[in-house]
């Protein structure tokens, strides 16, 4: 079954970077859907539907942005961000989250914002982080994938091999050189199907200047159908 990929999305800069990040992740056999955080209903019908249908819209701008109008839609009224995508991942069986990086990061560099922080500390799915400006990037192939990982947990590993295998890339030590992907595993003390960082993984996502996937422990990603590059 394609692993199901739901996109932070509000139109942002930022979440534009993760919206072509989850497009490049799509095109490795994944299953695409945007989602949009409301954090306060209207205690008026005609405002609530208002603010609704501006919700609806900007998601559509966003499936537009990516030549795919019909894309999967969810619109979550959450007083937090991270919380709302939290519930929904759960209850969509959402394999990867995917975020842009924080306001104001250097270009090229990630910096996971709240949101994503909060799904980095024991959520249900893996969290993908797109650099700053990534966006920019009108050609994206991933050749080269680096694997960092904590005990016995294969899930980062085998996540690596099989978006190898639907891409062409390479599985390659993450230390010598630049990468185009940098799947991270949970630590030891992770709940089976939770990501949960150490301080050295934490501190991988920060010094990466490539996209970066945080897996569950003892949960990989299954990537299995032909690559499309962003070309």
């Amino acid at each position: 079954m394609a692993p199901k990929i739901i996109v932070s999305y509000d139109d942002t800069a930022n979440d534009r970077d993760a919206l072509a990040l989850g497009r490049l992740l799509a095109g490795a056999g994944g299953e695409l859907a945007l989602a949009y955080v409301r954090h306060f209903p209207r205690s008026e019908r005609t405002d609530e539907l208002r603010e609704q249908r501006a919700a609806d819209a900007l998601l559509a701008r966003g499936g537009l942005a990516i030549g795919a109008p019909e894309i999967e839609r969810h619109v979550v009224v959450h007083a937090s961000t991270g919380e709302g995508l939290w519930e929904l991942a759960e209850r969509e069986g959402t394999d990867v989250v995917v975020f842009g990086s924080e306001y104001r990061t250097a270009q090229g560099t990630v910096r996971p914002g709240t949101s994503a922080s909060r799904l980095l500390a024991g959520g249900p799915a893996a969290v993908a982080i797109a650099p700053a400006g990534f966006r920019s990037e009108l050609a994206y192939d991933i050749e080269r994938i680096g694997v960092i990982t904590e005990g016995q947990d294969l899930a980062p590993s085998e996540t690596a091999l099989s978006l190898a295998g639907a891409t062409g890339a390479s599985v390659v030590d993450p230390a010598p050189g630049p990468l185009d992907l940098l799947v991270i595993g949970s630590c030891e003390d992770a709940a089976p199907g939770r990501v949960d960082l150490s301080a050295l993984t934490s501190y991988s996502i920060d010094t990466a200047g490539c996209p970066v996937l945080a897996v569950p422990r003892a949960k990989p990603i299954s990537f299995t159908a032909p690559f499309l590059s962003r070309a």
